[in-house]
């Protein structure tokens, strides 16, 4: 038996296996990370292998009596499943085990909501875990047992024990919270945009490196530790290369493999930052054995927030550590081989970044037909409108934008040089 503190949750991971392959197994072992993040001790670990989950219960009743036998001989005061479970499984399995169930949506949101630290974020947890919890309040005889601990903590927590429409209340009014938010970071994007100053977004799976990366080329002073969604909350530093070239770097969110969509939808306007940025810098833990599958789940993610077609430059980082020197990212355009902790291959990465925006974003001038009125709207929406003057001939602008942008809208021919 193990010694049970009353202050620590020890918790069972729990899986279903659909397939042969071994990526349930490794979703444990993150899921596991998670657990360690959110302040509990895993005690054991399950997997079931079933065609497809069990619709009741998500596990069969073979492998929850196993689990219940788990309970009595670990002590173990919660069990956590690795999908996101039904209002109906949650009560069920609650109703079978009598502890607490928890499912890895909850996981995540609980770890947000301890590292939510601005306004924005917290408004952003509250929402998602509000969206959340609202579905599986029907039905349920017991919340209580959800109350305290992992899974439960933040500010939306009271609202629980409320009715559904005090809680559709809040969620109205955390929105237009939210939205007030979203249009000041919209102000915030023009004003770089007004700057010239091209953006670089660093994206990469959680624990890549990101906020080192940062740190170490800015001294942004972003908290640095050894754990998943050690940051959340976006941070915006300039940077000047030796050259006197300037571009600005913003640190997102880092992404998960079943990243909950209640997180995307209320985080959408942080996550964006990529969206909007003229290049994606994709962090890469070289030294993770998990990097592919954790590079697909980071273009999976950008596909969903309409990132998709950005040009990316990807810095497989940890070489200090890593041990595979062959490792590729067939999606980026450039890839460095860097250290963010060390600082090695920095002063290639910057190169890479500052040739490649140089090379993407061109400056033109240009006399418009007035039937192609609508093109100045455009220009206004991927670029930076200079000069806009209408004249009997035509109307002429000036701008600067990106370079497969403006040949997409027929602004610039491919033999055509811009003008600088």
């Amino acid at each position: 038996m193990i010694e049970i503190s009353e202050k620590t949750e020890y918790v069972i991971l729990c899986g279903v296996s659909t397939d042969d392959s071994d990526d349930t197994e490794k979703s444990l072992d993150e899921l596991e990370e998670l657990t360690d993040t959110a302040g509990a001790v895993t005690v054991a670990k399950v997997i079931q292998n079933r065609e497809k989950v069990h619709p009741g219960t998500y596990i069969g009743k073979g492998k929850i009596d196993e689990v219940a036998e788990l309970v009595a001989k670990t002590g173990a005061t919660g069990l956590i499943c690795d999908d996101e479970l039904s209002p109906a499984q949650m009560k069920n399995l609650s109703d079978a085990l009598d502890i607490k169930i928890m499912d890895r949506t909850m996981l995540i949101l609980d770890i947000f909501a301890q590292r939510a630290s601005t306004n924005e974020g917290k408004i952003q947890v509250e929402l998602a875990q509000l969206q959340y919890r609202s579905s599986r309040l029907i039905g349920t005889k017991n919340f209580s047992r959800l109350g305290g601990g992992i899974g439960t903590r933040g500010p939306g927590e009271k609202k629980l024990e409320e009715d559904r429409r005090l809680i559709r209340d809040r969620i109205s009014r955390l929105k237009g919270e939210l939205e007030t938010v979203k249009n000041n970071r919209e102000i915030t994007r023009s004003g770089r945009k007004r700057s010239n100053i091209p953006v670089v977004a660093i994206v990469g799976y959680t624990n890549a490196g990101k906020s080192t990366l940062l740190n170490t080329l800015t001294g942004a002073g972003v908290l640095e530790e050894d754990k998943l969604f050690a940051t959340l909350d976006p941070t915006t530093r300039l940077y000047v290369t030796e050259s006197g070239f300037n571009m600005m770097f913003t640190d997102t969110v880092g992404f998960i493999r079943k990243l909950p969509h209640h997180l995307v939808d209320a985080f959408r306007s942080t996550l964006e930052e990529a969206k909007y940025s003229d290049i994606i810098l994709h962090v890469v833990d070289a030294a993770n054995p998990e990097c592919y599958n954790q590079m697909y789940v980071v273009y999976e993610t950008l596909e969903r927030l309409g990132a998709g077609d950005k040009t990316v430059i990807t810095a497989l980082n940890k070489q200090d550590i890593a041990e595979s020197t062959g490792i590729k990212d067939l999606h980026a355009k450039k890839t460095v081989k860097i250290s963010a902790k060390t600082g090695a291959g920095l002063e290639q990465l910057i190169a890479a970044i500052e040739d490649e925006i140089k090379n993407s974003r061109v400056r033109i001038e240009k006399l418009l037909d007035y039937k192609d009125a609508g093109l100045v709207g455009q220009i206004r929406k991927y670029g930076d409108l200079e000069e806009e003057d209408y004249r009997e001939d035509g109307i002429f602008v000036r701008f600067g934008m990106p370079k497969e942008r403006a040949l997409s809208l027929g602004l610039l021919e491919k033999e055509e040089k811009p003008q600088y």
